[in-house]
């Protein structure tokens, strides 16, 4: 004869049953729980703990601990496991907190040759430490603990994430001012748009893209094949033919960009970009020019071709490591990913006359950026 059951009867609302019985019916949940769902089904029903472990084929301590469960936490607390206290730390805290410590530690400091630690090195740099100290248990720490303590501090001493530090006292200042141009080309430009034909100051952002690569293969590239390769196929080996740099400034009212292309980057080649810009725009009373601190920028052969064009050119600099606030910026970054992506030339000469119709075409229909990041301040 089966036991009768003396704790009280499992009764469900409306919207418990309905919930149960959607637990039961689904596949997405663990068995478990469906399980723990059906025993309660079960009970509210009337059926004993003895015929739901019947039906069930589950043990009856499964069964009298479910609906225990129901019965004093409620539906939600039977359907889970409850937090277990677990086995008692093989490390104490004290320990832990000396391998985070090491851990934090440069390997120089501590005579090794290596700039970051990796887990083989601390592991046995601790294992060292430890002994000498005479700490038998973490002497002979597995490297997995390491990392599993390390993880849990979420310190990562193998890894190096990179930041790029304010080191212009002024940087708040120099940017605001640079937004306020930004905010000044932008109402200029709505004028523009309204109908206003001249402007007698125009913006122009400009950098220099130095050191791009004349690449050639030595291999003839083979085009995708349809039924054989998807993608270009490219020998892995090539040519070098030299490097030229390219000066660029684009007029933040029109799109239009304004190039120079030279073998080198010296303040020479900056100076013959500005006698372009000067004679493509001698119908413009000013031309003010947003750039970097670079020094051929504010050189004395550079001073010396200003002063014979006075009043001609306004340079806006941005802030030290702010070039990213020069909006050629996300133009050089277009191209790149664009036209210099994957280029192969058979000279430095291809490479240039590539570039020239790149210009050319991008000119045919410019394209005006507009600054955006933080402009609602201004």
């Amino acid at each position: 004869m089966s036991r009768q059951n003396t704790r009280a009867s499992i009764e469900l609302t409306k919207e418990e049953q309905k919930y149960l019985e959607k637990i039961k019916r689904t596949s997405k949940e663990e068995a478990r729980k469906v399980k723990r769902a059906e025993i309660i089904l079960l009970s509210a029903s009337g059926d004993s703990d003895f015929k739901i472990k019947k039906k069930l084929n589950v043990h009856r301590a499964t069964v009298k601990n479910c609906l225990d469960k129901c019965l004093n936490m409620g539906v939600e607390s039977a359907l889970k496991d409850l937090p277990r206290k677990g086995a008692p730390r093989e490390i104490p805290d004290e320990d832990r907190a000396w391998i985070i410590s090491q851990a934090c530690k440069s390997p120089l400091e501590l005579d090794y040759p290596y700039t970051l630690w990796t887990y083989n090195l601390l592991t046995e740099h601790i294992k060292k430490q430890a002994s000498t100290k005479g700490n038998t248990r973490l002497s002979k720490i597995a490297k997995s603990t390491i990392w599993n303590i390390l993880n849990t501090a979420e310190i990562k001493p193998h890894r190096i994430k990179y930041y790029l530090e304010k080191r212009d006292e002024e940087f708040e200042k120099k940017m605001t001012d640079l937004l306020c141009v930004y905010k000044e080309v932008e109402i200029t430009n709505e004028k523009l748009r309204n109908g206003k034909k001249n402007i007698d100051k125009i913006t122009i952002s400009y950098d220099e893209k130095p050191g791009i690569q004349a690449i050639g293969n030595v291999a003839k590239d083979q085009m995708p094949v349809v039924g054989k390769h998807k993608t270009i196929s490219r020998d892995a080996e090539y040519k070098r033919y030299g490097t030229i740099s390219l000066l660029a400034g684009m007029n933040l009212h029109t799109g239009k960009v304004t190039h120079y292309i030279s073998p080198t980057h010296k303040s020479s080649d900056f100076i013959n970009f500005l006698k372009k810009v000067d004679k493509e725009y001698k119908n413009v009373e000013k031309i003010r020019i947003i750039l970097d601190n670079h020094s051929a920028h504010v050189s004395r052969e550079t001073q010396s071709y200003l002063s014979k064009k006075p009043n001609r050119f306004e340079f806006v600099f941005t802030p030290k490591h702010g070039s990213w606030l020069n909006l050629i910026e996300s133009f050089f970054s277009k191209m790149a990913k664009s036209i210099l992506r994957g280029i192969r030339v058979k000279s430095i000469d291809d490479l240039i006359g590539r570039i020239e119709k790149y210009f050319s075409m991008i000119n045919k229909n410019p394209i005006v950026f507009r600054w955006r990041y933080k402009m609602d301040t201004i």
